[in-house]
C-alpha cells in the first residue's frame, strides 16, 4: 500500500510522515524546494508558566472554590498556567533542500511497506527518503547536484525567548545548536556527499537529556557514519527491521480506504512508537512547523487521547510499540507520587489529565485536567497489555504495582455520600459544558464511575492472579460500595446523577462502561442491553454537530463492539472523508465543510487515527470476557462485526486476550477457515457463530458447551477448522437510519453530511 500525493505540498500537515519511533520526519515541498521538518519526542520546555500559577493550589482548595462557585477564579489560576508559552513540547527545525536548476517536484509517495518515501520530479527521477528504523537518522538520496542547503531553527521558539541558534560548519557538515531551557539544548545537523549519480544527505538531531553535553559531536558522527555506509546498506538494515515488523500480524478487507488507513495506523504504531523512546503525545513525533507552537502544547492527554491513541496495538501484537507508553508512565511513577501527595493530600499515585513530558501537570480546563480518575483509564491500557501476553513478569513487576498506587489514591479520596455509596469530592463529565460552573456535577459521574469500577475490578483480577486474595477482597469491597450507574427512564445513562445528556457532545463519557471498558456488553442481561441499546441510540438522536474527528472513529469502535457492524461501517468512513488531511493525519474538525461536525479547524492529533485500528480489529476478532474482573477469560469471536459489502476478508496472527493468536478466512460473508494457536496452557473457547455450518477440525476436537466450541490446549498447540463456502451472498440488511443533526437538543437542524447511501 502507497501513500500518493500530488506535488505541491505546502502544508506541513499534509507532508508525509517519517521516523523511527524516537525522531520524525515531515517531507513536503513545491517547486525546487523540498523540505524536511524534524522533530525527536524528548524535546521540551519544562519550565512552569510564569509565576507558577499551580504551585501550592491543591484539591482542597478547588473544591473548597468550586462549592462557593468561584469558577472564574479556579479558570484564573489553572487556564491561566496552561495559557502560558511553556511548559511545551518543541519542534526540532527543518532543512530545505534546493534542488538542481530545472528540477521541480511533481509527486510524493509513500511506501508503507519499507517506510520509505519518494518525492517524485518532472522528467521522471525522483528523491527517495528515509528515517533509519535501525539508525537515528534521516537520509535522502538526491538525484544529481544540489543547489543550497538551508537549516531553519523553528520561528515558534523565539517565543520561548530562547538566545538565538548557533550555526557550525565543517568538513561537509552543518548544524545549529539551540540552548533551550534549565540548561537544555539540541543540534539539528546535515552533511552531504556527492557520489555516484546524485548527492547523499544525512540528517539528524541530538539532545543533552539523552545523548550527553557534545550535542554537536554526537550529530556530527552520525551523519558520518550514514555517509560512510553509504545509502544502500542503511537502506537494508531499515528495510529488514520493517519486514519483522509488518511480519507479525496482517488484515485485509475489500475496501481500499480502510485498508491504506489501517495499514497506516500500524505504520504509525513503528515510526512514531518505540519502545525506549518517548511515547507518542498529541502529535507524535511529528510536532507543527508552520511558525507556531504545536496545539495543546503537543502534551500528554489522558482523558482520552493517550489512552486511544494506545488502543490498536495489542490485537495487532505490536506489544513493543505499546510498551513505550506503559514503561514511560512506569517511570514517572515518582512525579505522579508527588502530584498525589501535593495536590490531593492522598497517597499512592494520581496521573495529571493534562501532562509534561516530566509529568508534570499543565493545567488547563480543570474539570478535567486535575480530575483524579484519569489515570484509572491509563490503568486499563495496562490491564489489557496484560490480558494480552499473559506476561507474568509485566503484571507483577508493572501492570499491578502500578494500577495499585493509582488505586490507593483514588481510594483514599472517596468518602461516604448522603446514600451512603462512595463519592468523590469534585466530579465532572470530561468537556461537558467545557469549563463552566455547570460542569461541576453532582458525584459521582457516570464517568468517574465507570473509570474507578473498571480500575478496582481490573486490580482485583490481578491480584487474583498473583495470588494475594486479601488485596483482591479489597478493591471488590469498593467495587460494591460505588452504586449502580446513574440510568434515565428511559434506560440511557445519564452524565451524572441528577443530570442528562441533552445535547450533541463531542467526548462518550457516558457510555465508557460500553466501550472500551465493556462494563456493560452485548452478553449480559436483557436490562444491560437495553441500557446499552437506549444509550448508543440516542447519542444518534443528539446528532453530530459538536463532535470531532475522533467521535466519529471512536463511535465506529463502539458500534463494532455492540455488533452493529453497518452503522460502524459508516462512522468509520464518514471519519475518513470528512476528519483526515490528504496524508491521514486526523485534523479533528471537517474537512469537507459539508456539516459533519460545526467545527471546521484542523489541529493535528493522533487519537482519533488510532482508533480506526481499534475498529478494524473489533470487526474481524473480538475476545472480550462478558464479566471484566473475574479472571475469565472471553470466547474467541471470529468476524464477529462484519459489514455486508465485505464479502471477502482475511487476518493472519492477530492477539487475543489469553495471549492465542487467530489467523482467519471470511468467503462470501461467511468463515471458512480458521487457526488458533494458544498462548498458554488452559481452556480455549471459539465462538459458535458460523450459521449453522459445521467446522471440520483439525488436531485437536472440541466439545460444545451453548454457543461455543471448548479446548483444553497447551501453550504453542494449534487448531485449525474449514467451513463449507456458502452457495450465495445472503441478502443486504437495510441501512441503519444516519445520525440526526440537532443543536443542543433542540430543533434539529437541516443535516448537510450526506446519510449512509454516501458509503456504499
Amino acid at each position: 500500500m502507497h501513500l500518493k500525493l500530488a506535488a505541491p505540498i505546502n502544508l506541513w500537515d499534509e507532508a508525509l510522515p517519517l521516523g523511527n519511533g524516537l525522531q520524525g520526519a515531515l517531507l513536503w515541498g513545491e517547486g525546487r524546494t523540498l523540505r524536511c521538518s524534524l522533530d525527536r519526542g524528548d524535546l521540551w520546555d519544562e519550565r512552569p508558566a510564569p509565576g507558577n500559577p499551580l504551585a501550592g493550589f491543591t484539591y482542597a482548595r478547588m473544591t473548597a472554590m468550586v462549592a462557593a462557585q468561584q469558577n472564574d477564579a479556579i479558570a484564573a489560576i489553572v487556564d491561566g498556567a496552561n495559557a502560558a508559552n511553556h511548559p511545551t513540547k518543541i519542534p526540532a527545525g527543518r532543512v530545505e533542500l534546493d534542488l538542481a536548476p530545472g528540477a521541480a517536484l511533481s509527486a510524493f509517495d509513500l511506501n508503507l511497506d519499507t517506510a520509505t518515501a519518494r518525492a517524485e520530479l518532472t522528467g521522471g527521477d525522483a528523491v527517495q527518503a528515509f528515517f533509519s528504523a535501525t539508525d537515528p537518522v534521516v537520509l535522502l538520496h538526491v538525484p544529481g547536484p544540489l543547489g543550497a542547503v538551508r537549516l531553519l531553527a523553528p520561528e515558534s521558539l523565539k517565543k520561548l525567548n530562547y538566545p538565538d541558534p548557533v550555526a557550525g560548519e565543517a568538513d561537509g557538515a552543518r548544524w545549529f545548536v539551540q540552548d533551550t531551557a534549565d540548561g537544555a539544548r539540541h543540534c539539528l545537523c546535515v552533511a552531504t556527499r556527492v557520489i555516484d549519480g546524485g548527492t547523499l544527505v544525512a540528517a539528524t538531531v541530538s539532545a543533552s537529556g539523552a545523548d550527553g553535553d557534545d550535542v554537536v559531536g554526537v550529530a556530527r558522527s552520525r551523519v558520518t557514519a550514514a555517509l560512510d555506509a553509504g545509502f544502500a546498506t542503511v537502506h537494508a538494515r531499515h528495510v529488514a527491521w520493517w519486514r519483522e515488523f509488518w511480519a507479525v500480524s496482517s488484515v485485509e478487507v475489500p475496501d481500499t480506504e480502510v485498508m491504506l488507513h489501517y495499514r497506516l495506523v500500524q505504520y504509525f504504531h513503528g515510526a512514531a512508537s518505540r519502545r525506549g523512546a518517548a511515547p507518542m503525545p498529541l502529535q507524535g513525533v511529528w510536532t507543527a512547523d508552520a511558525g507556531e507552537l504545536p496545539p495543546w502544547k503537543g502534551d500528554y492527554h489522558h482523558d482520552l487521547n493517550t489512552q486511544m491513541t494506545y488502543m490498536a496495538y495489542q490485537s495487532a501484537g505490536h506489544f513493543d510499540e505499546g510498551l513505550s507508553f506503559l514503561e514511560f508512565m512506569r517511570d514517572l511513577l515518582p512525579a505522579f507520587r508527588r502530584f498525589a501527595r501535593e495536590f490531593f493530600d492522598a497517597p499512592g499515585a494520581a496521573v495529571p489529565a493534562v501532562m509534561s513530558f516530566a509529568g508534570n501537570p499543565l493545567g488547563g480546563w480543570a474539570q478535567y485536567s486535575l480530575s483524579p480518575v484519569h489515570g484509572a483509564w491509563v490503568g486499563h491500557i495496562y490491564y489489557l497489555h496484560w490480558r494480552h501476553t499473559r506476561d507474568a513478569a509485566f503484571l507483577r513487576d508493572t501492570a499491578y504495582p502500578w494500577c495499585a498506587e493509582i488505586g490507593e489514591a483514588l481510594r483514599a479520596l472517596l468518602k461516604p455520600g448522603a446514600d451512603g455509596v462512595l463519592v468523590l469530592p469534585l466530579s465532572a463529565s470530561p468537556e461537558a459544558w467545557n469549563r463552566d460552573q455547570r460542569s461541576w456535577v453532582t458525584p459521582n459521574s457516570n464517568y468517574d464511575l465507570m473509570c474507578l469500577r473498571m480500575l478496582f475490578l481490573g486490580n482485583a483480577e490481578m491480584a487474583d492472579a498473583l495470588g494475594d486474595a486479601a488485596a483482591a477482597a479489597g478493591w471488590r469491597e469498593v467495587v460494591a460500595a460505588l452504586g449502580p450507574y446513574h440510568v434515565n427512564a428511559q434506560q440511557q445513562l445519564k452524565i451524572s446523577p441528577d443530570e442528562d445528556l441533552t445535547f450533541s457532545h463531542r467526548h462518550f463519557a457516558t457510555i465508557m462502561a460500553i466501550y472500551p471498558f465493556n462494563l456493560l456488553n452485548i452478553e449480559g442481561t436483557p436490562a444491560e442491553r437495553e441500557v446499552i441499546l437506549a444509550s448508543v441510540h440516542d447519542l444518534d438522536r443528539l446528532g453530530v454537530l459538536e463532535w470531532v474527528g475522533f467521535s466519529y472513529s471512536w463511535m465506529s469502535a463502539l458500534r463494532a463492539r455492540i455488533g452493529e457492524s453497518e452503522s460502524a461501517l459508516w462512522y468509520l468512513k464518514a471519519f475518513l472523508r470528512a476528519c483526515i488531511s490528504r496524508n491521514g493525519f486526523h485534523l479533528n474538525g471537517d474537512q469537507t465543510k459539508t456539516g459533519f461536525t460545526s467545527l471546521e479547524y484542523r489541529p493535528f492529533t493522533l487519537e482519533g487515527n488510532m482508533l480506526v485500528g481499534a475498529t478494524v480489529h473489533e470487526m474481524v476478532l473480538q475476545t472480550w470476557a462478558a464479566t471484566p474482573g473475574d479472571g475469565g477469560w472471553g470466547p474467541i469471536r471470529i468476524f464477529p462485526a462484519m459489514p455486508w459489502a465485505w464479502h471477502e476478508a482475511s487476518f493472519t496472527d492477530l492477539v487475543a486476550e489469553g495471549g492465542h493468536k487467530v489467523s482467519a478466512k471470511r468467503e462470501r460473508n461467511a468463515t471458512t477457515w480458521f487457526r488458533v494457536v494458544a498462548g498458554a496452557d488452559g481452556e480455549v473457547r471459539v465462538r459458535d457463530n458460523f450459521g449453522g455450518r459445521a467446522p471440520q477440525w483439525s488436531g485437536v476436537a472440541p466439545t460444545k458447551t451453548g454457543d461455543d466450541f471448548m479446548f483444553n490446549l497447551k501453550a504453542g498447540e494449534v487448531i485449525e477448522a474449514t467451513l463449507p463456502v456458502p452457495a450465495a451472498l445472503p441478502p443486504r440488511p437495510p441501512a441503519p437510519p444516519a445520525p440526526a443533526d440537532h443543536w443542543d437538543g433542540d430543533t434539529p437542524l437541516a443535516p448537510k453530511h450526506p446519510g449512509y447511501p454516501m458509503f456504499p
